[in-house]
């Protein structure tokens, strides 16, 4: 048994018992959460999730404990056209989509549609963006354009992870987790005051993440899709009479092994096999070691010199350092094997000013964030040139401004009007080297390689791109149970630098900077809403209505090519032109006694109106052969819960089924990669003794065993119109990158059972 083997048993008895999250939430926070109305910060200040208007979903703490969430990634289980996945060959890098807008390239260069946020601090990298849920008061999930209050990237919504505050009093909680595939967690948080008057607390929490693989890479031995994480956390607050200040600190050490991918055709070059397990893999690349570490810390400090006024200052510090051996062929052969780097961090300061008093509420801040990110990579093309090895280092550095301001006016007690604004200022600077290398890999990999020819790209240079972003919300409120609203809103992302793209093959007249540049992007959304309690506030109801148009679309991707007369691949980066994306959203909760029922509906109609590639030499529009990705046309779930009487406590039996329907992997469709419609179905039974003192639940998630494709690589060859795969007359598939054919696919987890044992002293 290896060493990290060892500690799950241990780990397992060690945190036998537990609580998730550790500590009660704040009542605040909790205050109606069993019909809906959770406290939010959507427009940075406290709001009942019904009068907030603003289409969004919020889950407390509590809610997520209960479904037996384990990262950010379940909610795409819960929320309507939302799509969250871990990227390919790692656990911890996230892909994001929200209604249409997203992105899952992560090198550096290209950045998300979806911001994430960690305690108000925003995270620029998609890198060790999958975060564990513990430790967590709630999840919101914002949808829509949220350029005004939030800013960078958050052109298709953003996601906000919000930790707990720490209580006046002495707490110890533990979680434990064991279950199928040898899952061994723990969780354990202690918070207490420091002084005596509570005036100063502290609180930190330790957690162990582990499960073994759901298969097996049959080449190198090790277990393919398993868990080995530690996490940790660590909070300092200060709660004056008007002052509130915390300083925190996170840590996660992901030692997982590498995700290997499965081939869905044989080997051209080895005849390797198609597995029959989908979570097997026959990938030979182990090196460098699968490693990433990641860590931060933040301070947010607010004062209320008057009942009227608040300040705020957020400054944050974030780090984040990846290994990852990707082999895309997923065979033995050193075929398109890709060592890489990813090495990422970043500064942030962010100052708000609010003032609310009678009608009026106001906020105006501003935003500052230096963030810079290397990748480097190798493509080892071992099977075509001896050694042949094409090499990528591409430091990209992003200096990031804005300005802004929103203003809300009760015009009656009914009817309100907001408007808002964010004046935004990017600068890109990029260093992209590309060279080839015989004989073996690059230095930067060991590789014992020898640089040929003169580099393909040796880029140095930068770019600036300004913008303004406004939103205007037109709100009325007939009762206190309904909230109806109408938004017009607008979301910016900024254009950059290939780092993938060859310089060389520039066409005559157009400089390496040109040719290697992409624009920004833009969103235009239209939204109408209701928000309603109804049936003496037994059913909560949200519905929404949306139409957002998106131009110049950012779609980067590589081909394979031929540069200096070798075989290689280039970055394809292209601004794609027109795509509308229009839809519904509901979501709803009835409590009927001890029967409660929850469902989500979201439909989305996302198409390209234009899509301008060259083939031959010439734009083409090949918009109607084109598919927006990672955006199925319908997704939602349906869930009951029933408190079942007990003599002490309370018994919960909850179950419920999730589904999408079809989902193109990438804009080009094709049937060996892209997922067909599924469901999902779950369940579980809690046991919570009085007073919450503590818990014992069993979790069933995937029960009928579903197998869906998550993502993948392609590398063979299509027509470049229709997208259509090509064949020998054999009846082969032509490889275009290598030799092996790289069809490869990455696949969600099959059924997991497991128990959760929680305590609180």
């Amino acid at each position: 048994m290896n060493a990290r083997n060892s500690l799950r048993p241990f780990t397992a008895i060690l945190f036998a018992s537990a609580a998730i999250g550790a500590l009660p939430a704040p009542a605040l926070a909790q205050q109606g959460a069993s019909n809906g109305d959770i406290i939010v910060t959507a427009r940075r200040r406290n709001e009942s999730l019904n009068s907030v208007p603003i289409t969004m979903t919020a889950l407390t703490g509590d809610q997520l404990a209960a479904k037996g969430f384990a990262d950010i990634t379940s909610l795409a289980d819960e929320v309507p056209n939302v799509t969250l996945e871990p990227s390919r060959g790692t656990n911890s890098t996230l892909s994001a989509f929200i209604r249409g807008v997203g992105q899952q390239d992560p090198v550096s260069g290209f950045e998300q549609g979806v911001g994430i946020y960690l305690d108000d601090v925003y995270l620029n990298r998609p890198q060790a963006a999958v975060l564990d849920i513990y430790d967590v008061e709630r999840v919101e999930v914002l949808r829509g354009p949220q350029g005004t209050l939030y800013g960078r990237n958050t052109i298709g919504g953003a996601i906000k992870y919000v930790t707990k505050k720490i209580d006046d009093k002495l707490h110890l909680g533990l979680r434990g987790t064991y279950g199928s595939y040898d899952q061994a967690d723990g969780v354990a948080t202690i918070s207490s005051p420091i002084t005596k008057d509570g005036l100063i607390r502290a609180s930190g929490t330790l957690a162990r993440l582990t499960r073994g693989g759901f298969g097996k890479n049959l080449t190198t031995g090790l277990s393919n899709y398993n868990k080995d994480i530690w996490a940790g956390r660590g909070t300092l607050e200060v709660h004056g009479d008007k002052i509130f200040a915390r300083l925190t600190g996170d840590y996660t050490h992901d030692m997982s092994n590498p995700r290997g991918g499965h081939r869905e055709i044989p080997g051209q070059y080895s005849g390797a096999p198609v597995l029959a397990n989908v979570f097997d893999t026959q990938a030979g690349l182990n090196s460098p070691k699968q490693d990433v570490k990641a860590w931060g810390w933040s301070l947010f400090l607010e004062a209320k010199p008057s009942e009227a006024l608040t300040l705020r200052s957020i400054t944050a510090f974030r780090k984040d350092d990846s290994a990852s051996p990707i082999d895309f062929d997923a065979t033995a052969s050193q075929d398109v094997d890709v060592p890489a780097y990813y090495r990422n961090k970043q500064w942030s300061q962010e100052l708000q000013v609010l003032y609310s008093k009678g009608r009026f509420n106001g906020m105006a801040g501003f935003y500052y964030l230096y963030a810079t990110a290397l990748t480097q990579f190798d493509v080892r093309l071992f099977t075509t040139v001896a050694g042949l090895t094409a090499y990528t280092d591409a430091n990209i550095r992003t200096d990031t401004m804005a300005g802004f301001v929103n203003m809300s006016y009760d015009i009656t007690d009914q009817i309100s009007i907001e408007a808002g604004g964010r004046y935004t200022w990017d600068k890109r600077y990029a260093q992209i080297l590309r060279q080839n290398y015989v004989g073996g890999g690059s230095p930067t990999f060991g590789g014992a390689g020898t640089a040929s020819g003169a580099a393909s790209t040796n880029f140095l240079g930068s770019a600036s791109y300004t913008k303004f972003t406004p939103r205007v919300s037109l709100n009325w409120k007939p009762d206190s149970n309904n909230t109806i609203y109408a938004s017009f809103s607008q979301g910016f992302k900024g254009g950059g630098f290939d780092p993938r793209g060859v310089g060389v093959n520039a066409p005559a007249g157009v400089t390496q900077g040109q040719y290697l540049s992409f624009r920004p992007e833009k969103v235009d959304s239209y939204e109408i809403g209701l928000k309603t309690r109804l049936f003496d506030r037994k059913l909560a109801l949200n519905l929404a209505a949306f139409r957002m148009d998106y131009t110049d679309v950012q779609i980067p991707g590589s081909v394979a090519c031929t540069v200096g007369g070798l075989p290689s691949f280039c970055g394809v980066v292209s601004n794609a032109g027109k795509a509308r994306m229009q839809g519904v959203e509901a979501e709803g909760k009835l409590k009927l006694g001890a029967l409660s029922l929850n469902g989500s509906l979201g439909y989305i109609d996302a198409k390209y109106l234009q899509y301008i590639t060259l083939i031959a030499g010439a734009p083409t529009d090949v918009a109607a052969n084109r598919k927006v990705q990672n955006t199925p046309a319908w997704t939602g779930n349906a869930s009951a819960s029933y408190a079942i009487p007990v003599p002490a406590g309370s018994l919960d039996l909850s179950g419920g089924v999730s589904w999408k329907s079809t989902t193109y992997q990438f804009e080009v469709p094709n049937p060996y990669l892209d997922q067909p419609a599924y469901a999902l179905f779950d369940a579980s039974l809690v046991y919570r003794a009085p007073g919450g003192r503590w818990t014992l639940g069993v979790y069933g998630k995937n029960l009928a065993d579903k197998r869906y494709k998550t993502s993948g690589y392609t590398y063979v060859a299509a027509n470049a119109t229709t997208g259509a795969l090509t064949y020998t007359g054999a009846g082969n598939l032509i490889p275009t990158l290598g030799k092996e054919g790289v069809l490869t696919t990455y696949w969600g987890n099959p059924r997991q059972v497991f128990a959760t044992a929680t305590v609180n002293f």
